[in-house]
């Protein structure tokens, strides 16, 4: 017997045959950091942003030890900048802490 979800899940799967994302990541935790940038956002100013803050702060760890200011900085043209920026550092602390630097491939993670 299907339930509610996986019914959903079969229609998306046949509404959306080969869904792509628009947002442009080297890793698990450049898409969430993507993701988290991209919350009333448009994916394009997401990708023009991405690049430089990639190149400071691409990883978990180097995130986790950036200063809000430079974070801010980096990605004030996608608003909420204060909000993201302590957001992002909080979020790569975390996952530093408690993921060994690697974002966690499961939902019980």
């Amino acid at each position: 017997m299907q339930n509610k979800n996986d019914k959903a899940l079969e229609y998306l799967k046949q509404l959306y045959q080969n869904p792509t994302c628009e947002l442009k990541f080297d890793s698990a935790f450049q898409l969430l950091v993507a993701v988290i940038l991209s919350a009333q956002c448009t994916d394009a100013r997401v990708n023009k942003v991405t690049p430089a803050l990639f190149e400071r702060f691409g990883t978990a760890e180097k995130m986790a030890e950036a200063k809000q200011e430079d974070v801010e900085k980096l990605i004030y043209s996608c608003g909420f900048y204060h909000n993201k920026a302590k957001n992002l550092i909080a979020c790569a602390k975390d996952i530093v802490e408690k993921f060994g630097g690697k974002v966690p491939s499961s939902l019980e993670e």
